[in-house]
């Protein structure tokens, strides 16, 4: 809360010193503008942000690191009762100073005598160093918007190019977010590929990338049986594979047919109520898919394939009967369907943009020639726009491949290598999340198994995306 309340405070005073700025400059100008370097506004800009910036990031920092510092300068001298603890016992104690300084909850660990003692010493530090640091931090701050006064306000004149001062601290930002956006990939693709080679350290890559059965167990006990466990992962390519075939199957066509009517038949008004009806679907969020999806779409796909499966038995197909009467909620048809559904305003969208680029021109050629509405699409407007559409229909596949939400709730989680729709499968990402879900263990070859799926759908997904960018790059035709 104080923190907040300091930043408020110190926006509040940087807009008075942007107010100042400005008077100070069209004073100097003699009241007026068109005797200054800049407009009036830029002076006042750049007093502000010499006030406001500095002092915000330092408090800020504070407000994120502050704790940690708290927490080491807590640390640094533990009375001769605690050095006696575990390691862990230790996490804990100072945990609970803490909690007490702050007014929080500590564990439920008892203390007595020497370790009491020592407890409520280092609660009383602890909120003494609390205090120390957000002060600390606001003094801090208050001492460097004063300084931001003392650099900017003096050089404020009819001559000073603030606008080329400003526009540098604008372009500042910008490189800030760029080398933030840089390092944050960075950083994933470097933790990916760390815990990946960590995991192939223990399961070799071929067994990995090979193998056809997929049990990611490990032992509590030497002796405890599959204590190696299976970490062969094509069931889940397989699995995958197919749920975005099926998911493909759906979108492609729907979302590609419903672009092309948008596109070249829909008058004006019917465009703009069915496309912003259309869109809607890309929306809706992903477990509302899963919902759908387990306790509509699945239903009703097992109600249908079980009544087919009544009709067959006793007959001809009775082997086939009796398997359709035992088709349940859960199968990769069910997933894939609904996920097609997901995808059809992103194919749309995508394809509905790049058709709509194609030059006009074009379709006025190809009507003066004679040829028909439908004869242009399909010779004319579709040839120059596919390009496009096969990379709009990639990064589909890209999408579908990374779903994970209407997989779990539709598809099960059981691994299997199958290509039959109305079986029970699951996929990488599904995987992961089945695998740091709770109480796990970052040493064992099981977590370790997540990161290299998440590096092998990674490497995929950035191959897919890298192939539909050659293809706009290579094939993209330049119009007049």
């Amino acid at each position: 809360m104080l923190t907040w309340i300091a930043l408020t405070a110190l926006l509040l005073f940087s807009v008075a010193t942007f107010m100042a700025g400005r008077r100070k400059a069209l004073n100097a100008a003699g009241g007026k503008s068109v005797n200054l370097h800049s407009l009036p506004g830029y002076y006042g800009s750049y007093a502000a942000l010499w006030v406001g910036v500095p002092a915000a990031l330092l408090i800020l920092m504070f407000a994120m690191f502050g704790g940690r510092l708290e927490a080491a300068l807590l640390r640094a001298d533990p009375p001769p009762a605690v050095q006696a603890l575990t390691a862990p016992q230790q996490d804990v104690f100072f945990d609970d100073a803490r909690a007490i300084a702050h007014g929080g909850q500590p564990s439920e660990t008892p203390y007595e005598g020497a370790l009491k003692t020592a407890l409520d010493a280092k609660a009383a530090k602890a909120a003494h160093l609390q205090s120390l640091i957000q002060l600390g931090s606001l003094a801090l701050g208050a001492l460097l918007a004063l300084a931001g006064i003392l650099i900017a306000y003096p050089r404020i004149g009819p001559q000073f190019r603030a606008r080329n001062k400003v526009e540098g601290w604008i372009a500042g930002l910008f490189i800030v977010c760029s080398v933030t956006a840089i390092l944050t990939t960075a950083g994933i693709v470097a933790s990916l590929v760390w815990e990946s080679w960590r995991f192939f350290q223990a399961v070799p890559i071929h067994e990995f990338l090979f193998g056809t059965e997929w049990n990611p167990q490990i032992a509590m006990r030497a002796d405890q049986y599959a204590g190696t466990g299976a970490f062969g992962a094509v069931p889940l390519f397989v699995g995958t594979f197919l749920i975005m075939m099926i998911a493909m199957v759906v979108a492609a066509p729907i979302g590609l047919y419903s672009a092309i009517y948008l596109s070249e038949y829909a008058n004006p008004l019917t465009r703009s109520v069915v496309k912003p009806l259309l869109e809607i679907l890309a929306g809706v969020p992903t477990v509302v898919y899963g919902f759908f999806a387990a306790l509509t779409v699945g239903p009703i796909f097992r109600s249908f394939f079980n009544w087919i499966g009544a009709q067959l038995v006793g007959g001809t197909f009775d082997g086939l009967g009796q398997y359709l009467m035992q088709v349940q909620n859960q199968m990769a048809l069910v997933a894939g369907a609904v996920m097609g559904i997901m995808l059809i305003p992103f194919v749309s969208s995508l394809s509905d943009d790049i058709i709509n680029a194609v030059p006009q021109s074009l379709r006025d050629g190809s009507l003066a020639m004679g040829a028909t509405r439908s004869e242009t699409v399909k010779k004319v407007v579709l040839p120059a726009a596919l390009p496009g559409i096969m990379a709009a229909m990639l990064l589909a596949v890209s999408r579908a491949v990374g779903e994970t939400m209407i997989v779990t709730m539709a598809a099960g989680l059981q691994a299997k290598t199958t290509l039959n729709p109305l079986d029970t499968v699951t996929t990488v990402t599904v995987q992961i999340v089945t695998l740091l879900t709770g109480d796990q263990e970052f040493d064992s070859p099981k977590t370790l198994s997540a990161f290299g799926l998440g590096l092998t759908l990674f490497v995929v997904t950035l191959m897919l995306n890298i192939v539909a960018l050659r293809i706009v790059q290579k094939y993209r035709e330049q119009y007049d």
